[in-house]
């Protein structure tokens, strides 16, 4: 099992901020490092220095970086038309020597886009124009020539379809959600890996036989990750502390994360384990509680 490491940026966070928990998940052995793609704080609370663009993020970290992968959780097809951002990731992908995923996703979240003037289109056709833009984006980045594309919401026309992504034929495309149709059907068609975010184990394991199930009658194979908010301590003092410096009630964080000693956490892994996944995003809310990651890093790591 992987383990990655995954950060809220919205939530308040400088750059600087995040390359010291970048540059410590490379140093103490996780696999990768992750943030979301939001542009603001989500729900009330004291926004900080507010939010940072996720692709100039992970560009500046994929130059300050030797051998993380780098990605998101997830990009919203609401915020980028699919040619320019085909042209980002491709781009930060050499800038890291082939180490980019691209987690991407329909949007949801409705006051970001109101706050900046990003158009918010009715759920059916965020899911129409998510799926012309996975077409487009896997289309330019696969191209032998010129690429071109008649859709509904996007049309392009002899394309060059440049630069191209250091890894060929492209990134791997991280899908995620709880759809019980088409969000299985997009996975299946276009996601080297599928995720969960923030559900049960049960309910975990019935999101993925839903996907597997698709990937099978498409003739394909998708890996299975889950992302949880993670909250861990040798012993309950240190637990409610950093459970209070997050704001989250501890016992939720039990039933709903991976929280706990570490004997604790790694039988919760074990069970995700069980039911399919191979990669955890330990969701880490603290970005200055270092010390978290190098305990998680110590008693959790090697045992996965």
């Amino acid at each position: 099992m992987k383990l990655r490491i995954f950060t809220e940026p919205q939530e308040g966070a400088s750059y600087d901020e995040l390359l010291a928990v970048a540059q410590a998940t490379e140093r103490l052995g996780f696999d990768a490092f992750f943030r979301s793609d939001h542009y603001q704080r989500i729900g009330q609370g004291d926004p900080g220095s507010g939010s940072t663009d996720a692709w100039i993020t992970l560009a500046g970290l994929a130059r300050e970086t030797s051998r993380i992968r780098l990605g998101t959780l997830v990009s919203p097809a609401t915020f980028r038309l699919p040619g320019p951002l085909a042209i980002s990731v491709a781009q930060v992908d050499q800038m890291s020597g082939g180490r980019v995923e691209l987690g991407f996703g329909t949007g949801w979240y409705e006051n970001e886009h109101t706050s900046y003037g990003i158009p918010f289109p009715p759920v059916g056709e965020r899911f129409d124009r998510f799926e012309e833009q996975l077409r487009i984006v896997t289309g330019l980045w696969e191209a032998e020539g010129p690429y071109s594309f008649d859709g509904a919401h996007y049309q392009l026309k002899d394309s060059p379809a440049l630069p191209k992504p250091a890894q060929r034929p492209r990134p791997p495309i991280i899908i995620g959600g709880f759809g019980a149709k088409r969000t299985p059907r997009l996975a299946a068609t276009y996601a080297d890996e599928f995720n969960v975010p923030f559900r049960t184990v049960d309910e975990t394991g019935t999101y993925f036989d839903t996907v597997r199930q698709a990937a099978d009658a498409a003739g394909r194979t998708v890996r299975m990750s889950v992302a949880q908010t993670v909250c861990v301590a040798a012993d309950q003092a240190g637990l409610e502390r950093r459970a209070r410096a997050i704001g989250t009630d501890l016992a939720q964080l039990r039933t709903n994360g991976l929280a706990g000693t570490p004997p604790e956490v790694l039988g919760k892994l074990e069970q995700f384990s069980k039911v399919g996944a191979e990669t955890v995003y330990l969701q880490v809310m603290d970005l200055n509680d270092l010390d978290h990651l190098d305990l998680i890093a110590a008693e959790i790591l090697p045992h996965v």
